[in-house]
């Protein structure tokens, strides 16, 4: 009876054969240059998404500040208001 390693290799090895068979050398040269392709795609999108969570992150900041200046002009309005309302 084979051991296990025996049974899995024979059994890559009819897997790799059969890929070889239907794909080719120039089929495993193509998917090797997709697959470079699809890192190369990776690396872009997650560049761009940082820079977009960047720019999300900046921008809320940005308001931030902006609604923390207009509370303040709001809080002396009111004490004015109140101020010459009496």
């Amino acid at each position: 009876m084979k051991s296990y390693e025996e049974l899995a290799k024979e059994q890559a090895d009819r897997e790799s054969t059969l890929l070889s068979k239907l794909m080719g050398e120039a089929g495993v040269e193509e998917l090797a240059d997709f697959e470079a392709g699809l890192s190369g795609r990776q690396s872009e999108i997650l560049f761009k998404i940082t820079t977009e969570m960047e720019d999300t992150a900046n921008a809320l900041n940005q308001v931030e500040q902006l609604a923390q200046r207009l509370r303040k002009h709001l809080e002396r309005l009111k004490k004015l208001h109140q101020t010459l309302s009496k």
